[in-house]
């Protein structure tokens, strides 16, 4: 079989490379089976029926209607972690520049062209005006201990901080790779009211709007070097442009800029460079090819965003059936029916269920037709039924 990928991105060369010849790749096929996206906006964009995977080559997925997809039975799967060290090192940057006025000591260098032979008595006269504070001995909150958080954690117990952790989802996996030396904090609020530096590492959405607010930075330690390269919408802008101008916080470095951050005093604007790195790019793009070729061609799904994750290895018997339904009561009995109506004998079965939606599995020892497809797509509640083998 021959599957057409559309992208609506440039998508890394490297990556792609990953495609065998059972893959064709376009920016507008017909009828595509998958769909590889960066930062172009979907909401708006009608997806073909035929689409069964999207995949993100990156983190944040809120450019792509989630909830539109599952119900169309299409699994949305992202690149966690695939960015983690790119967006650590630029943090590394943040907190150094932050800290030593590194940014407003050049532009102010910049203003001593043409000053020929003064130039470096003018530099050891000025530079005082840009003394800032080493890392070292200062106390690092990080909020989010997911892949990226664990890094920026680990690293800054590297440069000799202080380092306190909040994230009461932590996983086992990201528990595992976290310094011994990393201190738990029990709420935002103590994170805020003890740290020097303050590094956010959660996602935006509607629970953490305005994460960062004015009830929250009133009990801040004050002098506060805050930095952003989660996502914009976590932190308040009017709160914290009267905390700016207050000292509570001392600088705010944001990889988010907007008109109103782009006016205030004292932040930092870095155009949204996380990730942009080749390196991050390559390894974003491997991530999500990966998990479109492991759903297309067995069925399991690494990473989804809107389904559950399921894996059930290569199908070894006569067929393989994947459904992406609503998560109701009597819909394995429903589905079940179906194939012993068809004398259908199940092998191996796993369903599993994330956020009102839930993708079953099943392989069968028999042939499965087209008349058993038909039958499972007449349930109430299922969006889309698959045989792959």
């Amino acid at each position: 079989m021959i599957y057409k990928v559309q992208t609506l991105n440039n998508i890394s060369k490297k990556g792609l490379k990953l495609l065998g010849e059972n893959y064709t790749v376009a920016d507008q096929p017909e009828n595509p089976d998958a769909i590889l996206v960066r930062s172009f906006k979907m909401h708006d964009m009608e997806i073909p029926e035929s689409v069964k995977f999207i995949g993100r080559a990156g983190a944040g997925v809120n450019n792509i209607p989630l909830d539109k997809c599952a119900e169309q039975g299409i699994v949305v799967c992202n690149s966690p972690g695939a960015n983690a060290n790119a967006v650590k090192e630029l943090v590394a940057t943040g907190m150094l520049i932050a800290s030593r006025k590194v940014v407003d000591g050049i532009e102010w260098a910049k203003t001593l062209e043409n000053k020929g032979s003064e130039v470096g008595a003018l530099v050891e006269k000025g530079k005082s005006n840009y003394v800032g504070p080493e890392l070292y001995g200062k106390k690092m909150g990080v909020i989010g201990l997911g892949a990226i958080g664990v890094l920026v954690a680990n690293m800054a117990v590297d440069f000799g901080m202080k380092v306190v952790g909040f994230d009461p989802f932590i996983s086992i996996d990201n528990a595992w790779g976290l310094s011994r030396k990393v201190k738990r904090a029990n709420s935002k609020e103590e994170v805020f009211k003890n740290c020097d530096y303050i590094s956010l590492h959660i996602p935006f959405m509607d629970q953490t709007k305005d994460f960062v607010n004015a009830e929250l930075l009133k009990e801040t330690k004050a002098g506060l070097r805050l930095l952003n390269f989660a996502r914009g919408g976590l932190v308040n802008h009017d709160a914290l442009e009267k905390a700016l101008e207050d000292g509570i916080v001392g600088c705010y470095v944001t990889d988010f800029p907007d008109e109103q951050t782009l006016k205030m005093k004292n932040v930092i604007n870095i155009p949204h460079l996380g990730a942009s790195t080749p390196e991050s790019e390559e390894n974003c793009a491997e991530m999500a090819i990966n998990s479109m070729k492991e759903y297309l061609e067995n069925g399991n799904i690494i990473n989804s965003v809107n389904y559950p994750d399921c894996d059930m290895g290569i199908c070894e018997t006569e067929n393989r059936l994947t459904i992406n339904h609503a998560n109701v009561p009597n819909m394995i009995g429903q589905i079940t029916k179906v194939l012993a109506d068809h004398n259908a004998n199940i092998a191996v079965m796993t369903n599993k269920h994330r956020n009102g939606w839930a993708y079953t599995m099943i392989d069968v020892d028999s042939h499965l037709g087209e008349d058993v497809k038909s039958a499972l797509e007449a349930i109430e509640g299922v969006a889309r039924v698959r045989i792959i083998k």
